[in-house]
C-alpha cells in the first residue's frame, strides 16, 4: 500500500485510542466495512511509513513500491503474535526530499492516523525529523539508511542518557572511513584527498574536525584538503576544484547528492581536473546515477551497504540478498539499487517485534520488543543489545567501484576489511 486510507479509521477494529471518543464513527463504521478490508477477525497493527518518494533523494525511495507490494500481502495474511493472528496496515507517506515534510508526515500519522508503531528510511534529511516526532509524541521508532552519527548526535544525543523511543540501524562514519581508507590504500596514489562535505546534516557529520574524516585522514598519513563546506544544490564548484588542483589532490571523497555531483564532475572535466580516486557517499550509490554520467562513470567508486552478493537472506519471506534483488529487477525492469536491502529489513524488523510484543495495545511492551530485538535480517543482523552508543546497531560495511562491462556498469566490491563475511568481486582500478 502506497497511499494513505482515511476510510480504514473507522473500520470495525477501531483503533483503542479513538474508540471511547468515536462513538459517531462506530456507528458508520458498518457501512464503510464494505470499501475496506475484512479486519473483523484480527487485530490490526497500523505503522506509518516515511520515506522521500520525490526530490532530490528519491533514489533511496526508488525501490520502495516493490518492497511494499511484497510485504503487505503478509501483513494482510496475519503474523503470529503469542499465538493469535495480528494483521499490520502500512501507511507510507512522502517527504518530499525535505526534513520539515517529514515532519509534517510524521506527525500526521502519528497525530491523525494514531500508528502504532512508525519507521523511516534515507539520510538525516528523513529519518532525524521522523525520530524527533516519534520521540516528542512517545511512539515507538525504528529508522535506517542513515549514518549512525548524523542521526545520533544531529539530534543532540547524549551517549550517557540515549533516546527513548526511537531506534536505528545502519553503518557508522568509522565503518566507512576504515572501508574508504582499505581501497585508497590499494591504489599507487599520494596521499592528498579533497574533500566535498555540503551545508546539510550528512556533510557537516562527514567533515566533521573531532567525528568526521579529518582525523581519522590525518592519524593515517593523508592530508585533507577541505575547501569548507558548500550549500546543496550548488552551480558553482569552481572554488573547490581550484583548491584541489592547487593541494595536488588525487583523491577525492565527500557524501553528496546527485545532481550537485554531476555538477562537480562535469566541470572538474570542463577545467581539467583528473584526480586518480573518485569515492563519493550518496550520489554514487546508484546506477541511474552512473548510467547518467555515461563513460565519466566508469571506474568511480562509493561504500557499499547491500549487494545481491550479500552472505544474508530474509526473516521474513525467507528470500535470499540475489533472489530479493532479481525479484526487484524482474518486476520493475531496472537495476537493483542498495537500499532495497534496507527497506525489506526494515519490515522484517517490524514484524519480528509485533510477533514478540508481550502487549501490542501498549507502546511500552512494543518498545521493549523492539529494545530487546535479535535478528538475523537480510542486512546482517539487527541487534540494539550490542551498540555503539544507546538506540543504535550497526550493520556491515564494504566498498568498491563502478565498473564498466558489456552489459553496463557493475558495482564490484573491492575491499572487504571491514566485513570479511562478505566476498570481493574485483580490484581497485585507478581514473
Amino acid at each position: 500500500m502506497t497511499a494513505k486510507d482515511k476510510s480504514k479509521l473507522t473500520t470495525p477494529a477501531l483503533r483503542r485510542r479513538t474508540f471511547l471518543s468515536a462513538s459517531a464513527a462506530a456507528v458508520a463504521a458498518p457501512a464503510i466495512l464494505r470499501h475496506t478490508r475484512a479486519y473483523a477477525q484480527n487485530p490490526v497493527i497500523r505503522v506509518g511509513h516515511v520515506s522521500p518518494q520525490t526530490g532530490p533523494l528519491a533514489g533511496f525511495a526508488e525501490a520502495d513500491p516493490y518492497i511494499l507490494s511484497q510485504v503487505q500481502p503478509l501483513f494482510d495474511a496475519g503474523i503470529d503474535n503469542n499465538g493469535r493472528t495480528v494483521q499490520i496496515e502500512i501507511i507510507s507517506m512522502d517527504s518530499q526530499s525535505n526534513p520539515n515534510r517529514a515532519a509534517e508526515v510524521a506527525a500526521e500519522l502519528i497525530l491523525s492516523d494514531e500508528v502504532d508503531i512508525i519507521v523511516a528510511a534515507s539520510t538525516p534529511d528523513t529519518t532525524n525529523p521522523v525520530a524527533d516526532q516519534a520521540e516528542i509524541n512517545e511512539v515507538p521508532c525504528i529508522t535506517t539508511d542513515c549514518p549512525w552519527q548524523p542521526y545520533f548526535f544531529g539530534r543532540s544525543g547524549d551517549p550517557a542518557v540515549g533516546f527513548d523511543w526511537t531506534y536505528h540501524f545502519f553503518w557508522g562514519l568509522e565503518d566507512v572511513i576504515a572501508a574508504f581508507l582499505a581501497m585508497w590504500q590499494q591504489g599507487d596514489v599520494a596521499p592528498r584527498v579533497g574533500g566535498l562535505f555540503p551545508n546539510d546534516a550528512d556533510g557537516n557529520a562527514w567533515g566533521d574536525a573531532e567525528l568526521g574524516f579529518p582525523p581519522a585522514l590525518a592519524a593515517h598519513g593523508f592530508d585533507l584538503v577541505d575547501p569548507g563546506r558548500y550549500q546543496p544544490l550548488s552551480e558553482d564548484f569552481t572554488a573547490q576544484i581550484s583548491a584541489f588542483k592547487d593541494g595536488n589532490v588525487d583523491i577525492v571523497t565527500g557524501n553528496m547528492i546527485p545532481p550537485d555531483f554531476a555538477t562537480f564532475w562535469a566541470q572538474s572535466a570542463q577545467q581539467g581536473f583528473q584526480p586518480k580516486i573518485v569515492t563519493i557517499g550518496k550520489a554514487l550509490l546508484f546506477p541511474s546515477v552512473i548510467d547518467s554520467l555515461g563513460g565519466r562513470g566508469n571506474d568511480l567508486t562509493t561504500e557499499i551497504w547491500w549487494t545481491p552478493n550479500h552472505p544474508f537472506s530474509s526473516s521474513l519471506t525467507g528470500q535470499s540478498a540475489r533472489e530479493l534483488a532479481d525479484g526487484y529487477m524482474a518486476e520493475s525492469g531496472r537495476p537493483w539499487t542498495q537500499p532495497i536491502g534496507f527497506k525489506h529489513a526494515l519490515f522484517e524488523v517490524v514484524a519480528d517485534v509485533v510477533s514478540r510484543s508481550a502487549d501490542l495495545d501498549d507502546p511500552s511492551a512494543n518498545l521493549e520488543a523492539i529494545q530487546t530485538t535479535d535478528l538475523a535480517t537480510i542486512v546482517g543482523p539487527v541487534d540494539w543489545r550490542d551498540d555503539p552508543v544507546p538506540n543504535v546497531t550497526k550493520t556491515p560495511l564494504v566498498a568498491g567501484q563502478w565498473q564498466q562491462s558489456d552489459s553496463g556498469f557493475d558495482l564490484v566490491i573491492t575491499t572487504n576489511v571491514t566485513a570479511p563475511e562478505i566476498p570481493v568481486g574485483g580490484e581497485l582500478r585507478l581514473l
